[in-house]
């Protein structure tokens, strides 16, 4: 094995799909001109050696540390120049990691460690900015006519250590950015760090789960709020539910000081709620209370519990952070229930489950017409059936809702989302795109927002950025089945044997789950037969057909992946049966999909096959876009 100091430098594309989906052509062209003019030319200048190209995105190799921060200089100031006569939304601007450190070299490739904290350096990077490590600034010293913004240690996703980093000041006179969201201080994460592990449902009734995790979820979403204070993502914490764990086993596990612990007991319209802060340090109770309340005062309940901790911790809130924490998202807590259990349903994704989760929204609306996460809970359920079960629905009603939910919550997130899936299902892409970098902007870990542009980007052929936002959407739900087999169908067409097996396995783990959660919901069943197609275990994926089939006799998405199924198994004839009762109906979402699924490929060039795409592809104006 050949290892290497060496300098390493990434640079990647801002909103690049979002630039793909306005002008495809004119983008692609740009990017081609800019590394041709500018890029390639700089980097030959200083000596370096183009690893790797990834779409938007460049791996670089220097001998030199100084050859390497400089020409990272002259790329952003040339991209400077280039971009002062493009409107700003159609501008190329790069991000810029750079880190000196070992790798491992094979077959003129380089990996490790040097280059994942690279990697990481230029995501938290400012479009047209550069980051590097402490290594880099250091050998660097007064070399270069540049100024270097010193911004504290930070821990970065899938990096054992916190990295030192410095932004590069092009214009040392500019505004100080502020710190990249994506980075944490360690020493904010140390003193001021806490998990709120999901509340014990105590009611001894398994369907009320979605109200403790509900409440656990909120309380979650309260503390991110406080900017004094880093809280462990939901998707996290959530993988201790049901779990017996030590508190200071949680600490060390997760790199945090303060565990939140908790129970709810909900009977009528009494609900008992339990909370406990401890100090994993010295395993000292900072705090603990019990509240026994009507139903209604659940909200008051959350905001205490809020301002409990902030109490005990000695956090500063500020005055929007207070007022942002004492807001609640509805009068009506009856309506808040009816949200809750909408939104565990709406999860399930298929039409029976789809439809029980819009009653529940629109239950919602009509105790509390003032309810913005319900009417985006509306509209996505619409939205959902349209695009994904051929429902007829009204896509003027889907706009509608989607629109009230922002009027009356501008920066709520779900809106933000609601809004991306209904201009999709209404072919407005590039507005989608931009709802939906909203919603991420707003609250990164919302599963909807991720799930949702994921998709999206699948119908655009965009698989690199498609598989980024599926794996978010699988992190942050653990009992997620679907992103993970979806994700199997991405990887395939990306080439990535090894993670498309991986994917595959974990999303039948997760379907195996979920069937005996819900034995009468067939979307596991038949999700799970393509994953199992996926891995060539014929027997097993025809068992977990037949079930679908037999759960779900009449569903159009059952037809579909186990179409997919058949067409990876190689038995032609039976897909094509299945496709027959599923394309006439096809919405231009879904012809898109089928545009892009690598699981068709084998049926390809099938008379059948190409015959019933181009026909419906023609009726719904689709023949320039596609070619079945």
């Amino acid at each position: 094995m050949e290892r290497r100091l060496t300098t390493i430098l990434v640079a990647d594309v801002a909103g690049y799909s979002r630039l793909m989906s306005a002008d495809e052509a004119a983008t692609f062209a740009a990017l081609n001109g800019h590394r041709s003019e500018l890029i390639d030319l700089r980097i030959a200048e200083n000596q370096g050696r183009i690893v790797k190209m990834t779409g938007d995105g460049l791996l670089v190799e220097f001998t030199s540390v100084v050859n390497a921060v400089f020409c990272a200089a002259e790329i952003q100031r040339g991209m400077r120049e280039r971009n002062e006569n493009v409107p700003p939304d159609r501008r190329i601007e790069f991000r810029i990691g750079i880190n000196l450190g070992d790798v491992i070299v094979q077959n003129g490739d380089i990996f490790g460690n040097g280059v994942n904290v690279a990697a990481r350096l230029e995501g938290v990077a400012p479009p047209g900015g550069i980051s590097v490590s402490a290594s880099v600034r250091e050998h660097v010293g007064s070399r270069l006519d540049l100024a270097f913004e010193d911004l504290g240690e930070h821990v970065l996703k899938n990096i054992e250590r916190p990295i030192r980093i410095y932004n590069i000041v092009l214009n040392p006179g500019s505004t100080t950015r502020p710190r990249p969201p994506a980075a944490v201080s360690a020493k904010d994460m140390n003193e001021f760090s806490i998990a709120v592990l999901p509340f014990t449902n105590m009611s001894g009734d398994p369907e009320q789960e979605y109200f403790s995790d509900g409440i656990t979820e909120d309380i979650i979403t309260d503390l991110s709020k406080i900017s004094g204070l880093h809280v462990v993502a939901r998707n996290t914490v959530f993988t201790y539910k049901g779990k017996s764990v030590k508190v200071k086993q949680v600490a060390q596990e997760l790199g945090i000081r303060f565990v939140l612990e908790g129970s709810v007991r909900k009977a009528g319209q009494r609900i008992r709620i339990t909370g406990q802060l401890i100090d994993a340090k010295n395993g000292g109770h900072m705090w603990a209370d019990r509240y026994d309340r009507s139903l209604t005062d659940i909200f008051a309940i959350q905001d205490e519990i809020t301002r409990s901790i902030v109490d005990q911790l000695k956090v500063k809130l500020l005055p929007e952070e207070s007022a942002a924490v004492a807001r609640a998202p509805t009068e009506n807590v009856e309506a808040y229930t009816y949200y809750l259990r909408g939104r565990q349903f709406s999860h399930e994704w298929t039409k029976a489950y789809l439809l029980l989760a819009r009653r529940m929204f629109k239950k919602a609306v009509e105790l509390d017409p003032h309810y913005a996460r319900a009417y985006a809970g509306i509209a996505n359920c619409d939205s959902a059936l349209h695009g994904w079960h051929s429902e007829e629905v009204s896509l003027d009603d889907i706009l509608e809702n989607s629109a009230r939910a922002l009027a009356l919550d501008p920066e709520l997130a779900e809106a933000h989302a609601a809004r991306g899936l209904a201009l999709h299902s209404n072919d407005r892409h590039l507005e989608a795109i931009t709802e939906f970098e909203r919603a991420l902007e707003l609250e990164p870990d919302l599963y909807e927002a991720n799930y949702f542009y994921a998709r999206l980007l699948y119908t655009q052929g965009e698989m690199e950025a498609c598989a980024q936002y599926f794996v978010k959407a699988a992190e942050i739900r653990p009992d997620d089945y679907v992103s993970p087999i979806l994700l199997t169908s991405v990887y395939r067409r990306l080439g990535l044997v090894t993670e498309t097996e991986n994917w595959a396995q974990r999303g039948i783990e997760r379907a195996e789950r979920a069937l005996l959660l819900h034995p009468e919901n067939s979307s596991p069943a038949h999700r799970g037969a393509l994953a199992l197609a996926h891995l060539g275990e014929r027997e097993r994926a025809r068992d977990w057909a037949a079930r679908a089939l037999a759960i779900a006799p009449d569903d159009i998405y059952a037809y579909y992946n186990i179409a997919c199924a058949y067409s990876l198994l190689g038995d032609a004839e039976q897909a094509l049966d299945l496709l027959e009762h599923v394309v006439p109906r096809n919405t231009r979402e879904q012809m898109l999909w089928f545009h892009n699924d690598s699981d068709l490929d084998p049926l390809r060039n099938h008379p059948r096959f190409k015959q019933m795409c181009s026909m419906r592809a023609k009726e719904l104006g689709l023949e320039t876009e596609m070619d079945c």
